[in-house]
């Protein structure tokens, strides 16, 4: 990437200059209705500012905060672009998020203007709309089934950009003087964290922060103009939002949005993305789907599978890293990459992929590995929303299963004798909004952010991250216990969706398990097991079996780890219900909330280390629709086989 931006300091100004020079060429994608339809970067440069301009109509003034709500969508994009050339802060939220989530945000802020998607999240904020006096206009993108809705707060896209084309001709030097006005220093965004112990924190994000780690990353990775990515996950998490926003601003690479979540394969399939991100979760999803599809197959296409994936595992990663490889196995490599890598490839959308990442939680190796092994090159990255995300990234030819790599470019770490990472960026944020405390505890005078992260720097120079380092602990005989690292190497496994750890002053480690639904239920269908739900499927004792064998396989792998072999898992359960964002056991990335899920369950916890067979639970559930029910079952308690060092290196 060699465009000169020098002068180009916020959002608008970068766009006023791709409307310019690429005015031509496709900027975002959007399905609908089954068709692509495309949008060029002159097309956004004029719908950005009849937002403006209307925004400007109705009072939005600098220094305003404005909500955005929903999917991916171009509009929605337009509007964050929009409320940035006006000098205010546009607030994305997570557009799953249940109506009394997004009332502290909207207060906290103060937000007097959102703009939403659709009538689901028009409903969520009508709802809460007493507790926020301060929200005065809710502009919606579609307006099916909003015909009969009269409050005043409501107004429609297209009336608001009419009004933005009434006083654009008006004030026809209003909208240039305004981006004009911006500066690198301005903030450009804020980003509520998960909120996982307490109320979310925004977190104040600038354009100068945010456009130097966007430059940075493209510049390491080469991408530019012809890039393409799939835009995908919750627009308010600000891995989304740095690779869908602000790397789009800083080369001009296109971003496409998939019609639905339900379509999110196939229309990446039609897409090619050149460029792509996905958490673990959705990366073992996929490895799932492959999973099923292979025990479906005939017996040759299962033999032919299992050989050349076992070339691949063993020559591929050296492949892709250009190392030297022999040459019969590169041989087989390429007869595999014609009848088995590339069209899995095809089939997962990745065959124009040149550059993936995973990050936002540890990948298990051998998943990370099966990735690369049939010519994916995804790499590890690490970063959080105070960092605008870009701190480490593995570089090619210098990709580790567990590490996160070095230190991008303009980026310090530093540890703590505790083990914490500190880190010094230009990408660091500004400040925690309206929270002084939490800001000078994580930030300190001399500008390094307090992670929270527990890990250390190989000889090569790599970042290892063990786990948070409030978790961090020891069972009572002092074994190192580190939670996320077990529930890792538990969700490897394509039957567990979930795991979470327990073992801190105890004794021994024990866990909850949680089913992955589709491939657990294909696997009992093949086996000719009759069940009629999650919970009467979680309850089989040919389930329980099937995930003991996990267990004891990942105890087998914790024995070869001296460090962490005590560690191993003796017991566990299979909890009764899917672990829900809306009851509280998930965040809205995703990430388990231990400390919750040990609270609320207590009575598990305690019965895991009792000794009982089984034990009784009853939960409140929240549904979609807001409403409460209750869920009860009886589960059994399964003991797991531990394995001695000897033991695990003669079954290795």
């Amino acid at each position: 990437m060699s465009e000169d931006l020098s002068g180009l300091d916020t959002f608008p100004k970068l766009l006023a200059h791709h409307a310019q020079v690429r005015g031509a060429r496709p900027a975002i994608r959007e399905k609908d209705l089954g068709i692509w339809q495309t949008h060029t970067w002159g097309d956004v440069a004029r719908e950005v500012r009849r937002i403006a301009c209307g925004l400007a109509a109705l009072g939005f003034r600098r220094g305003d905060h404005l909500a955005v709500i929903g999917d991916n969508r171009p509009r929605m994009y337009w509007a964050v672009c929009a409320t940035q050339a006006l000098g205010g802060i546009p607030v994305p939220m997570y557009q799953d998020a249940v109506a009394t989530e997004m009332a502290y945000p909207i207060q906290n802020a103060e937000i007097g203007f959102a703009v939403v998607e659709d009538q689901e999240q028009v409903d969520k904020l009508l709802e809460i709309l007493p507790q926020c006096p301060s929200l005065k206009r809710i502009f919606y993108d579609e307006s099916r089934g909003m015909r009969h809705y009269t409050q005043e707060q409501l107004m429609e896209y297209e009336k608001l950009t009419a009004l933005g084309d009434e006083y654009d001709k008006a004030h026809p030097d209003f909208y240039p003087a305004e981006v004009a006005k911006g500066s690198g220093a301005d903030t450009a965004g804020m980003f509520f964290t998960s909120g996982t112990t307490s109320h979310p924190k925004g977190v104040v994000l600038t354009h100068a922060a945010l456009i130097d780690r966007a430059l940075a990353a493209a510049k390491m990775e080469g991408l530019d103009e012809t890039d393409e990515v799939l835009a995908y996950l919750p627009p308010a998490w600000i891995g989304q939002n740095i690779f869908s926003y602000a790397q789009p601003f800083v080369t001009g690479y296109c971003i496409c949005c998939p019609e639905s979540s339900e379509t999110v394969m196939s229309d990446m399939r039609e897409i090619g993305p050149t460029y792509y991100f996905a958490p673990p979760r959705v990366l073992e999803a996929m490895l799932t789907q492959v999973s099923i599809r292979m025990e479906d197959a005939s017996a040759l296409k299962r033999g032919l599978y299992g050989y050349f994936m076992a070339v691949a595992g063993r020559v591929g990663g050296a492949i892709l890293d250009g190392k030297p490889v022999g040459g019969f196995d590169r041989l087989m490599y390429a007869l595999g990459d014609l009848v088995m890598y590339g069209p899995l490839r095809n089939v997962l959308g990745m065959s124009r992929v040149h550059v993936a990442y995973t990050a936002g939680e540890a990948i298990g190796p051998d998943l990370f590995r099966f990735y690369r092994s049939i010519g994916i090159n995804l790499k590890q990255l690490y970063g959080s929303t105070e960092t605008s995300v870009f701190v480490c990234i593995q570089p090619d030819g210098q990709v580790k299963a567990d590490t996160v790599g070095p230190a991008v470019a303009g980026v310090e770490l530093k540890f703590t004798p505790q083990r914490e990472l500190l880190i010094r960026s230009p990408g660091l944020f500004k400040e925690y909004y309206k929270n002084p405390q939490a800001t000078a505890e994580a930030k300190d005078a001399e500008g390094w952010f307090h992670t929270g992260d527990a890990g250390f720097v190989d000889p090569d120079g790599h970042l290892k991250i063990i786990d948070r380092v409030k978790d961090v602990g020891t069972l009572n005989d002092g074994t190192l216990f580190a939670p996320k690292y077990l529930e890792n190497k538990l969700k490897f496994f394509p039957y567990i969706k979930e795991a979470v750890a327990f073992g801190q002053d105890r004794d021994k480690a024990c866990a909850f398990i949680n089913l992955d639904a589709e491939a657990v239920g294909n696997w009992a269908e093949k086996r000719n097991l009759s069940y009629s739900g999650y919970t009467d499927l979680a309850s089989q004792d040919a389930v329980y079996d099937l995930i003991r064998e996990c267990v004891e396989k990942v105890n087998a792998d914790l024995a070869l780890e001296p460090e962490i072999a005590g560690s191993q898992i003796h017991r566990f359960l299979i909890l009764h219900k899917e672990m829900d964002a809306d009851d509280g056991e998930l965040t809205r990335t995703r990430k388990v909330r231990r400390g919750y899920i040990g609270e609320k369950y207590a009575t598990l916890v305690a019965a895991l280390y009792d000794g009982r067979s089984s034990v009784h639970v009853e939960a409140q559930v929240r549904y979609e629709d807001g409403r409460t029910g209750s869920i009860s079952a009886d589960l059994k308690i399964c003991d797991a086989k531990t394995s001695s060092p000897q033991a695990a290196k003669r079954a290795a």
